[in-house]
């Protein structure tokens, strides 16, 4: 019996088939862990007889578009087989892996190979043997209904030429029902509202580069917290917001579990992506980001359809938008982002020592119901070290907030990246905000050089900190691009060639990815398209960059070093 895993792993790993480097992971992550089942320290087993029942069963569905049934291209097989081939030794009838990710191109098959594993647990899963709950959701309900009125046609269609698949369903225009064990399925939204015993069996994620907040991941999961044998299904293409939780938490994390970062032996992740932009221009490499292209009876299609679309972009400016949707690349909207967000991660490194460092502060002070935030910049050899702080204001609800700004003000806090104000009305607590510095110098023992802060609402600080820290210098940054332009344009280069460094800082990160160009007849400064996109911490960055920029960093010397027994003149 023909593994269709390890067959499409084997191709993929040997260069058979052109795939990208996070594809090549999954097939060697597959390969590695058929040698581990061996041993008995692996607590899963493949059982290749399971997932080729499953992978059958999925080739007699029909095509919603033609009606007609289809075999699984090859990466679909991988996938299937992966999801339905692993099961605990221990524990035969459960699942290994628990969570699966499917990013890829769009029209790539993905909503049709997930209304297939809907439709093989609505109809053939017994574990458990009744009452599985099967729930297509996505951050809208019209997005929702997708998948689900996928099964629904499928479904019909089996119903229509077999008997006893029709006398044991039932199908409404909001509810596919199995009346011989009371499982279904239905489609769930933030607008559908609350459902009686909500235990989702399998809950499918669809297009979760849309979803601003990570509320129907923790719907889903907190409703499977009693179930045994769960599945959390996520596809998606890339996106343009580079704050959702899809590209801060779940893609990061795919990426760690199939790089060896993280074990995760529940998780399954198969990422489809162009490896830069640079091979886009190259045909032969649109494999990559749509696997499809494997089919020999889609191929004429598919190339002409993708070399229609990026010769127009090029043509129109409109470049980004082709490259998430058709080569699924994670892009800023804006076509003049200030940071290339590739750049940007590339020069994130693990947190440093910042003890007994020199440090420059600079201060972005926004509106008391908003953020405040604090970022620096700490010399090292040959780079700048940079990170940052906020303060987040709840005047108009915290949930509103997290939703408009479309970061998880809750899930940074605990990773000590913010702090939500504790006061009544909302507002930012500046006393607080005083307090935390003084706080973080002493605890770091930090040698202040300079608190580099925008005028606009900055008084009460100042005073603050006249009284308490004389000796810390406090230089108005004078905000236009008179003063900002030369290191604005300078802390981009200096990104570009690993001159500065940062800690991977999620909501300063989310600052670079909302930043765009704007120039007049004195030069360039940083600004945000639209009110939602924060830019605080990149504007209280660059406050700090215009005054330290010039300082030497490639002959930098810590007082560690002064102090050697080696150090002389």
């Amino acid at each position: 019996m023909i593994n269709y895993a390890k067959d499409y792993a084997e191709r993929v790993v040997n260069g058979q088939i052109i795939a990208g480097k996070k594809v090549i992971l999954a097939a060697k992550r597959y390969l590695d862990d058929l040698e581990k089942a061996k041993s008995d320290d692996f607590g899963y087993f493949y059982d290749n007889e399971r997932a080729n029942k499953v992978i059958q069963f999925m080739e007699i569905l029909p095509d919603p578009k033609t009606m007609r049934a289809y075999p699984l291209a090859d990466f679909q097989r991988f996938i299937i087989a992966n999801m339905y081939g692993w099961w605990k030794k221990d524990k035969p009838s459960e699942r290994r892996f628990r969570k699966g990710m499917l990013s890829m191109a769009r029209k790539n098959g993905k909503s049709i190979l997930i209304s297939g594993i809907a439709l093989y647990e609505f109809l053939m899963g017994n574990s458990p043997a009744f009452s599985r709950q099967i729930f297509c959701t996505a951050n809208d309900k019209k997005q929702a209904n997708i998948v689900f009125n996928m099964i629904k046609k499928r479904l019909n269609v089996l119903r229509s030429r077999d008997s006893d698949t029709k006398r044991g369903t039932k199908v409404n225009r909001d509810l596919i029902s199995n009346l011989d064990d009371y499982s279904y399925v239905r489609s769930l939204s933030k607008e559908t509202g609350t459902v009686d015993g909500f235990e989702p069996h399998v809950g499918i994620l669809d297009e979760y580069a849309a979803s601003k907040t990570t509320e129907m991941m923790e719907l889903l999961e907190s409703g499977q917290a009693l179930l045994h044998n769960s599945l959390i299904m996520i596809i998606s293409t890339a996106g343009f917001d580079l704050n959702v939780p899809m590209h801060t938490i779940e893609y990061p994390y795919a990426t760690k579990v199939l790089k060896g970062e993280i074990t995760d032996d529940s998780y399954f992740a198969y990422i489809a992506e162009q490896d830069n932009i640079t091979e886009v221009d190259d045909r032969t490499t649109w494999i990559k980001s749509n696997p499809i292209l494997s089919v020999p009876e889609l191929q004429d299609q598919v190339y002409g359809y993708l070399a229609k679309r990026w010769k127009e972009a090029k043509q129109k400016g409109t470049k980004n938008s082709v490259l998430v949707k058709n080569y699924n690349m994670w892009r800023q909207a804006e076509e003049d982002s200030y940071m290339d967000i590739d750049t940007w991660n590339a020069a994130k490194i693990e947190p440093i020592n910042i003890d007994g460092q020199r440090v420059w502060f600079g201060i972005d002070v926004g509106k008391s119901s908003d953020l405040y935030a604090i970022s620096w910049l700490i010399p090292q050899e040959g780079y700048w070290y940079a990170d940052s702080y906020a303060f987040v204001g709840t005047k108009y609800g915290l949930e509103a907030k997290i939703k408009a700004d479309r970061l998880d003000y809750v899930r940074l806090q605990g990773m000590g990246q913010c702090e939500i104000t504790k006061l009544e009305s909302g507002v930012i607590d500046v006393e607080r905000v005083y307090e935390w510095l003084d706080g973080f110098v002493r605890e770091h023992n930090l040698d202040v050089q300079a608190i580099c802060y925008d005028p606009a609402q900055y008084g009460t600080l100042l005073t603050q900190i006249e009284k308490g820290h004389p000796e810390w210098q406090q230089i108005s940054v004078r905000q236009g691009t008179l003063t900002l332009s030369m290191p604005t344009k300078q802390f981009r280069d200096d990104v570009l060639d690993k001159r500065i460094r940062h800690s991977g800082n999620e909501i300063l990160t989310g600052a670079m990815a909302n930043a765009i160009l704007k120039s007049d007849n004195n030069g360039v400064r940083i600004d945000k398209n639209r009110y939602s996109n924060k830019i605080d911490a990149a504007d209280a960055l660059l406050d700090a960059y215009a005054i330290c920029f010039r300082e030497n960093i490639d002959d930098y010397l810590t007082d560690e070093d002064v102090f050697d027994d080696d150090f002389g003149f």
